[in-house]
C-alpha cells in the first residue's frame, strides 16, 4: 500500500481500465487490452492497490460531478439526488453485494464533503474483494451519470484516457 491517500499511477489507470472492461463501448481490442494493464498492475502493486485506485476514481469522479453542476438551476445535490441516486441503482448490478453499501456510500460521503476518499477508506483497513468490486460498479455508475449530464456518451472515458497519457507524458 502507498502512503496515506496516495495511490500508484499505474493502479489509477488500472482501476480506469477496469471501468473499461465494463463499459459497453468498448471495443473487443480495447477491452482486451484494459484487461491485460489490469492484470500487470495487480500483478505488479496488488489487488489492493488497484481497489485503492478504484476509491481514487470515485472520488475524482464524484467532485468532479458535484464541481460541475455548481451554479445550475438543475444542480445535482450530492445529498439528496447524487449519492442516493448512485445507490438505488447498485441493485441493477446482479454481484454486487448489499452487505458492501455502507462502506461504498461512505466513499460517496466523503468525496462530497470534499474530502481526501483513499485516506478516508485506509482508516478501516484492506479494501476485501467484494467490496472492491461494487467500488467498480460505483465508478460506472458515475462515470455513465457524467456521460448523461454531459450529453456526450464516452465523454468521460475520452476525457480520462487523455488524462493517463498527459501524465506518462509528462513522467517520461
Amino acid at each position: 500500500m502507498s502512503g496515506e491517500g496516495v495511490v500508484e499511477d499505474e493502479a489509477v489507470r488500472a482501476a480506469w481500465d477496469a471501468y473499461r472492461v465494463l463499459e459497453k463501448r468498448t471495443s473487443a481490442e480495447e477491452r482486451r487490452q484494459a484487461q491485460q494493464r489490469v492484470e500487470a498492475a495487480v500483478a505488479a502493486y496488488g489487488r489492493e492497490e488497484v481497489s485503492r485506485g478504484t476509491v481514487f476514481l470515485v472520488g475524482v469522479l464524484t467532485g468532479y460531478l458535484i464541481a460541475e453542476q455548481a451554479g445550475s438551476a438543475e444542480r445535482l445535490d450530492p445529498l439528496g439526488d447524487l449519492i442516493p441516486g448512485v445507490i438505488r441503482k447498485l441493485p441493477t448490478f446482479e454481484l454486487a453485494d448489499p452487505a458492501q453499501v455502507p462502506m461504498v456510500t461512505g466513499v460517496l460521503m466523503a468525496a462530497a464533503m470534499g474530502m481526501d476518499t483513499v485516506a478516508w477508506r485506509d482508516r478501516f483497513g484492506q479494501i476485501p474483494p467484494e467490496e472492491a468490486l461494487v467500488h467498480g460498479f460505483v465508478l460506472w455508475l458515475l462515470a455513465d451519470l457524467f456521460d448523461s449530464l454531459s450529453g456526450r456518451p464516452g465523454g468521460i472515458d475520452r476525457m480520462m484516457r487523455e488524462a493517463f497519457v498527459s501524465m506518462a507524458a509528462d513522467s517520461g
